[in-house]
């Protein structure tokens, strides 16, 4: 059952850096040469690292970049979610009911993008052949035991809590 779950979250792991490859700079870099959406040092470097064909990039472009047009909206509301609260942790005065609200459209908006985000990363994942999806299923394993080890780290040299 253990290898069943490993398995899946293998699996949703590369859905997720499948579509973070071409989504990771977001709205901010998109005017940028080499950089947006849709290129930059991460694409080329997964690009490179499971050798995909040329047909291979340009129909996973093309999958982004028809993702484009949700997305943006998306972006912008998340962006806008943050400058409010910014402003109100900043103001003289916390509404703790108006810091709920902005916390739970900015779950809302995340929930949407992380959706729209899987769907087209699954939609790229498709179109790798099996030595493929087995070269990133052992890159993602690699990247979790990686950040199992972290979190191990991290948690052994954190502080206790003041007892006082």
């Amino acid at each position: 059952m253990k290898f069943v779950g490993s398995k899946i979250l293998a699996i949703c792991m590369a859905v997720a850096l499948l579509g973070s490859v071409a989504l990771a700079q977001g709205p901010h870099g998109a005017g940028r040469e080499g950089g947006g959406l849709f290129g930059g040092p991460m694409f080329d470097m997964m690009s490179d690292y499971l050798n995909l064909s040329d047909a291979q990039q340009t129909q996973i472009k093309q999958i982004m970049h028809s993702v484009k047009p949700a997305m943006e909206p998306l972006f912008q509301q998340e962006m806008q979610n943050h400058k409010a609260m910014m402003q109100l942790i900043m103001s003289n005065s916390f509404d703790e009911a108006k810091a709920q609200t902005l916390a739970q459209q900015s779950a809302s908006i995340h929930e949407q993008i992380e959706l729209a985000h899987a769907k087209a990363a699954q939609q790229a994942y498709q179109l790798l052949t099996p030595d493929q999806k087995t070269k990133l299923s052992e890159f993602l394993a690699k990247q979790e035991q990686r950040m199992q080890e972290h979190m191990q780290e991290r948690g052994e040299h954190q502080a206790p809590p003041d007892s006082q």
